[in-house]
């Protein structure tokens, strides 16, 4: 009876919400319009719609709207600004401007959709890396709404081919990233050249001082509309992330996206090529995945996007620029291969999932010094991060062989075509018992993992408790340094990795930049580079101890500036610190140490990055993607005059420098 009850309470309770509904004939959408949005499955209005629909139908109703992707913006500026939009005219009376090739051409193909039913009304898509020749062509049969990215447009406007004195509506979509990728010049001359008396519409996902500036210079007694809260994550996103050693990203990520059969995902890295890298990787071990990045042509990008969106490729691996603002239906996770700079960014990369009312997971792979970002994150989006333990070998067997046999017992069997081959199928399995079978059926699909996982490398979680100087709570700038013991920094060569003594150094001009370089010349193909400490006679460095013969082998005997290299084991008696008596102190005793906090492979992109960091204790550039190392100091055997002990060369000039003071070693002295 109880039962009863209840589920009358919640049917009258459904069916009041339902009343509440508006739809979009209230909100004074033309019956054109509505036509083709039923037809798409548009039944009623989403949150932002609601707000933002009938607010533009309006005159001179300038709006900022704070809305997370996936709450269906394109339509809530997209069907006011087609109705405003006379078609009989063939003058260009709107512009959408967006940061990306994909988004505009997103967008352009969902206005199209919208004013299916709308005779005479044209749109077009104006973006670079593609033939102007043929958008000329488009835009001179005349244009109504111009879909574009800022540089082409303006391009247009420049010769004298996009005509805007005409224009009533400004969109500026995924306005954010937009500025973030140095637009704000191109946006400042579009806006010279519409009418003042027109309607300005910013679109973002987050409010920042530089949405808050465009306000104040292009928009009038605007409105801003903000659906969830500033900021806010998305509402359906699980956020989660794994800590581990900079060496077992990639272990981990070939974890996380065994563990989840189903998975439909973006894998996000930082710079185009990280993004190849980690593509070619999964490829190479029999993932469906394809890379979207800057360096591809458009006509490579359209037909990822084309294979990604019809659920043919599995993995898209992408960076945030090429991957801004797109649709994808059913993305079940979106895999951060190391965090974002910014909190704008991830909030952009999580919103891919969880989309239109649906569940998704953002899944971060970060090592020890990106555990502060996490934090920064939290507390922006007011969600709280899982700190997840990544799955085992016998868990991820076991997900599998369940996905295995449910695909099995899924299958549909077309009996008619079947039926011809059936008796020799019978014959040939006439005395294999029937358990036989369904073993040999299973290992064909399920064998690789087996073989993967029964000897899988171990991935262990690194420590990050309070002795940990991390840099959590300290920005970027806290990267790169060591664990603490008793006030002084303390290295420890991590597991995996072998150290290697060369003996050029600052003196020798050879700083971090020179040293991938010098790498990239002498060892073949890519080679991942650890912690650098960088003294002035002479520098070590740490590579996987699989590579280390290979390095040495490559670098020793070679020549540098007329001066023979040595490289040799740092560790092996005879060679490098035991070599030298002791005068290894530079590191030690707290001397100028150039310490390449980030992991590196050596490649000629990566040599350029590592230029930037000279004099910034050789930490890599900010936008340095190869997800290191965690970076920790030399070893400390007490006062550092004991290095200077019993050698009468040795005499200091002036004052004694104040060696207590932190970064004292890598400043220039004073002019008097």
């Amino acid at each position: 009876m109880a039962g009863r009850v209840n589920s009358a309470f919640y049917l009258i309770i459904h069916e009041l919400r339902l009343k509440d509904l508006k739809t979009f004939e209230e909100l004074g959408v033309s019956e054109e319009i509505r036509r083709a949005i039923e037809e798409l499955g548009f039944e009623n209005p989403m949150p932002v719609q609601e707000e933002v629909i009938p607010y533009l139908l309006g005159n001179k109703n300038d709006v900022i709207a704070l809305a997370q992707t996936g709450t269906g913006k394109t339509a809530s500026y997209g069907i006011p600004v087609i109705q405003k939009t006379d078609a009989d005219s063939k003058q260009t009376q709107a512009i959408i401007l967006s940061p990306t090739r994909e988004l505009c051409l997103q967008i352009a193909d969902d206005l199209n959709s919208f004013a299916k039913y709308i005779d005479g009304l044209h749109i077009a898509a104006v973006y670079g890396g593609t033939d102007i020749g043929s958008q000329i062509r488009t835009l001179k049969h005349g244009v109504q709404i111009i879909v574009a990215t800022p540089g082409r447009l303006l391009d247009l406007i420049n010769r004298g081919v996009a005509q805007l004195e005409h224009v009533n509506n400004v969109v500026l979509d995924e306005a954010d990233e937009m500025l973030n990728m140095g637009f704000s010049e191109s946006i400042n001359a579009i806006f010279e050249n519409v009418p003042e008396d027109r309607n300005t519409l910013l679109f973002s996902a987050t409010m920042s001082k530089d949405i808050e500036k465009i306000a104040l210079n292009y928009l009038h007694d605007h409105k801003e509309i903000v659906v969830g809260s500033r900021n806010e994550g998305a509402e359906h996103v699980n956020h989660i992330y794994y800590l581990v050693n900079a060496k077992d990203k990639y272990l981990a990520l070939k974890r996380v996206v065994d563990f989840y059969p189903r998975i439909f995902a973006i894998i996000f890295c930082r710079t185009k090529l990280e993004t190849q890298d980690i593509a070619d990787k999964l490829i190479k071990d029999g993932y469906n995945a394809e890379a979207l990045h800057g360096d591809l042509s458009q006509q490579q990008r359209d037909l990822t996007m084309q294979k990604f969106r019809n659920h043919t490729v599995q993995f898209l691996v992408a960076t945030d620029v090429a991957a801004r603002g797109l649709d994808v239906d059913d993305l079940t996770h979106v895999i951060n291969y190391g965090l974002p700079d910014d909190v704008a960014s991830y909030t952009h990369r999580s919103g891919r999932t969880g989309r239109a009312g649906k569940k998704g997971t953002s899944i971060s792979i970060i090592h020890t010094r990106e555990k502060f970002k996490v934090r920064q994150i939290e507390k922006q989006i007011g969600k709280e991060f899982v700190d997840g333990v990544l799955p085992t070998p016998e868990e991820i067997c076991k997900k599998q062989l369940f996905k295995t046999m449910d695909d099995i017992m899924k299958t549909d069997v077309d009996e008619d075509q079947i039926e011809p081959y059936m008796a020799e199928i019978n014959r040939q399995f006439e005395y294999i018992d029937k358990e036989d079978i369904i073993k040999k059926m299973v290992t064909i699909t399920f064998g690789k993992f087996l073989d993967y996982y029964k000897s899988a490398p171990e991935i262990v979680k690194p420590e990050s408790g309070k002795g940990s100087r991390s840099g959590e709570g300290r920005g970027s700038r806290g990267e790169g340094r060591g664990k603490v013991s008793n006030g002084r920094r303390k290295h420890e060569t991590e597991a995996g990795f072998k150290r290697l003594f060369i003996n050029l150094g600052k003196a020798d001009g050879f700083y971090p930049g020179e040293i991938m370089q010098y790498l990239n010349k002498h060892v073949k193909g890519r080679q991942e580079v650890g912690h650098i400490d960088l003294l002035s006679k002479f520098a070590y460095i740490e590579v996987p101890e699989e590579d280390a013969k290979r390095v040495m082998k490559a670098l020793n005997g070679t020549e540098y500036k007329g001066r023979t290299v040595r490289c040799n084991d740092a560790d092996e008696e005879g060679h490098g610190r035991a070599a030298r008596g002791g005068r290894d102190a530079e590191s030690r005793g707290g001397r100028s140490s150039e310490r390449g906090g980030r992991s590196r492979r050596g490649s000629s992109d990566d040599a350029r990055d590592s230029r930037d960091s000279r004099g910034k204790g050789g930490r890599g550039s900010r936008g340095e993607s190869r997800g290191g190392r965690k970076s920790r100091s030399q070893e400390d055997t007490g006062d550092w005059r004991q290095f200077f002990q019993n050698n009468d060369n040795v005499k200091f000039k002036g004052e004694v420098p104040n060696f207590e003071e932190e970064g004292w070693a890598r400043r220039r002295p004073k002019k008097k």
